[in-house]
């Protein structure tokens, strides 16, 4: 089979052996797969959890049928159409605990569409409702937010009865198409008085919950606009992993800074994220109602390509690769 794998000189495509499922594993024949800033730092030689160095492949999520199922492995068998967070995702077929794995609802969406889906849907979910504690008639507000997993969350936090979402993007274009995926104010984080413009929107109090996609450049900025008792939830570091932080605006406001990841967690730990995700998400995947719109789609040989797109940042939404 081919595979994206990280090769002395940059990303190739190579032939590699056709994987085999564990007990507790699903064997996928991918049909699309979407990229993540995760894999930009893999293709540039970086450590990604347990990922990364020469011989890594790439790819965090994809969608296909399911070529195989472990013995251990319940309701899911050959045949299904399915979606998945899958490291090595970039590759004719690849292997992931079923824990990861989600049918397809219905018979219109397409591969491409259903591989954008996994990470933003697991992630998202995990930040805004169980680390976050998003409440109905809260407010949120979304940083960083014209980033595939930004558009997911503002969705969510809709879904979950939040009763203002704000999302932040310092280029205009992407700004006035927040309004498409939940945000009820598109801000400019580059523009200094932003946290004012959060206050007077929230009638003097502050954001309720903050979930950070860019972190360093934006941190102290935060801390001023979430409300006394807020919480902070650092998803992404897309601004840098240093940075200023002022403690004492910290402790006066008694906000919780939470940080997540799953480069740390263990196989129960994802599957119980995803159990709780989709039992509050399922049914809006089903309804239609969450969406992610896709910028572009590649060739699997064309991952060069897809990858400087990402890493130009000129791209609103998911780049997806065709596989099949």
């Amino acid at each position: 089979m081919q595979a994206a794998v990280l090769g002395d000189k940059g990303v190739e495509i190579r032939d590699l052996p056709k994987p085999a499922p564990k007990p507790n594993e699903v064997l996928i024949r991918v049909r699309a797969s979407s990229l993540n800033r995760a894999d930009l730092l893999v293709a540039l030689g970086h450590q990604h959890g347990s990922v990364g160095g020469v011989g890594a492949r790439l790819g965090l999520e994809c969608a296909g049928e399911v070529e195989a199922a472990g013995s251990e492995v319940e309701g899911i068998k050959p045949g299904d159409r399915i979606m998945a967070s899958a490291p090595g995702g970039f590759a004719e077929y690849v292997v992931t605990d079923a824990g990861r794995v989600h049918r397809i609802p219905g018979n219109n969406m397409s591969y491409e569409q259903a591989a954008c889906f996994p990470v933003a849907l697991q992630t998202m979910h995990n930040a805004v409702v169980t680390a976050g504690r998003l409440k109905r008639g809260e407010t949120m507000l979304m940083q960083g937010a014209s980033a595939g997993v930004g558009l997911m969350g503002m969705q969510i936090g809709k879904l979950m009865g939040a009763s203002l979402v704000i999302g932040t993007s310092t280029n205009a274009d992407r700004r006035a198409r927040l309004h498409e995926f939940g945000c009820d104010l598109a801000l400019d984080s580059a523009d200094p008085s932003w946290p004012d413009q959060v206050k007077n929107a929230t009638g003097g109090k502050g954001v309720d919950l903050i979930v950070d996609l860019v972190s360093a450049p934006v941190a102290n900025q935060n801390l001023e606009a979430a409300s006394i008792l807020g919480r902070i939830v650092n998803v992404g570091r897309l601004g840098g992993m240093n940075g200023e932080f002022d403690f004492d605006k910290h402790a006066l406001k008694r906000i919780d800074y939470i940080g997540v990841t799953f480069r740390t967690r263990s196989a129960e730990e994802v599957r119980e994220i995803n159990r709780r995700m989709r039992a509050d998400l399922w049914p809006a995947i089903e309804a239609g109602k969450l969406s992610l719109p896709i910028h572009k789609t590649y060739k699997l040989a064309d991952i060069d390509e897809a990858l400087a797109l990402m890493r130009a940042n000129r791209h609103f939404g998911k780049v997806v690769i065709s596989v099949s």
